[in-house]
């Protein structure tokens, strides 16, 4: 999938990537970036893969495009 990162917590360790069909923004921790956390930045776009959770979709295999 493809999506815009809407808001990352750097101190928390995850954030939230926007998709333009989906009602709600999708969950992503840190360890889902396959490239270093600190180099995503708000308002970039991503490639993912979207992965269920106990806790509801995940945002996982996280990359720039």
């Amino acid at each position: 999938m493809k999506g815009t990162v809407k808001r990352i917590m750097y101190e928390k360790n995850f954030g939230f990537i926007s998709v333009e069909d989906e009602e709600k923004d999708i969950f992503f921790h840190r360890s889902g970036v396959k490239e270093d956390f600190n180099d995503i930045r708000d308002g970039e776009e991503v490639e993912f893969d979207l992965e269920d959770t106990d806790r509801g979709p995940q945002a996982t295999n996280i990359v720039k495009v």
